[in-house]
């Protein structure tokens, strides 16, 4: 079963923000998938992220569906 995705309001300093955004192109990903990306390495580099959280899609374009 598919869970809706939380949404959140984030202010970034611009400079941050801008850097960011070309490190996610670099990284063929969405600056959303960037920010994502790198608070699960975060948690898991602590020891926080729990044991049953959901993958994180793949770079690029979701496959399509077939019907």
């Amino acid at each position: 079963m598919a869970t809706e995705r939380k949404k959140i309001l984030l202010r970034l300093d611009p400079v941050v923000h801008d850097a960011l955004a070309r490190w996610a192109a670099d990284d063929l990903r969405s600056t959303n998938a960037q920010i994502e990306f790198l608070l699960r390495r975060a948690l898991a580099d602590a020891g926080r992220l729990p044991g049953n959280v959901g993958q994180m899609r793949r770079p690029g374009r979701p496959p399509k569906e077939e019907t």
